[in-house]
């Protein structure tokens, strides 16, 4: 059943079935920070759950930025292994396999100030790429995030074969342009 909290344009991915680590996330859609300087026991627990690919302390999801953890906790739920120092969104780079056209479950990271985006690949619209990751306004969510920014797409070597329903996806261009992930 789709997540009520996803906008409209979204809630398809529900129904898709595949790649496991979409739908993975999905089942983590909604979960956000807590107000101030509490932390989301949720986030806390996903680190953790991975902290051998975590690469540091994580305590604190209101101080460190954990799109990178996010991805490490997806990815490991789908039967992969993260990469060593997953918290940092540019390590993703080193994750599956280089493709040059992101597609529906693709890992894609971004470039920002201060730092990286990790997100997964949900479509795509003229500008933008729209992503699918955590700390994205303090929340698991769907953002829209320019298609310069891209450093590069990552695809995991499948355990099986391609799901078929990996393609490129093109949507409207609903919601505000994502300028700073963190």
């Amino acid at each position: 059943m789709p997540n009520i909290n996803a906008p409209q344009q979204y809630r398809w991915l529900w129904f898709e079935g595949a790649p496991r680590i979409l739908i993975e996330a999905l089942k983590l859609y909604g979960v956000h920070e807590f107000e101030g300087e509490a932390n989301n026991p949720v986030i806390l627990g996903w680190a953790r759950e991975i902290r051998d690919k975590v690469g540091l302390e994580y305590n604190s999801d209101s101080n460190i930025a954990w799109c990178g953890l996010f991805m490490g906790y997806v990815v490991h739920k789908a039967d992969y292994d993260p990469p060593f120092l997953c918290i940092r969104a540019k390590e993703w780079l080193k994750f599956g396999n280089a493709i040059k056209l992101p597609m529906l479950g693709d890992i894609c990271v971004f470039e920002r100030k201060g730092g990286g985006h990790v997100g997964i690949y949900v479509g795509e619209d003229k500008h933008c790429y729209h992503i699918l990751g955590g700390n994205q306004g303090d929340a698991v969510s769907v953002v829209r995030i320019d298609r310069t920014r891209l450093l590069g797409a990552r695809r995991p070597a499948w355990k099986v074969a391609q799901p078929t329903n990996v393609r490129r996806v093109y949507l409207d261009k609903i919601g505000k342009i994502s300028h700073n992930e963190a």
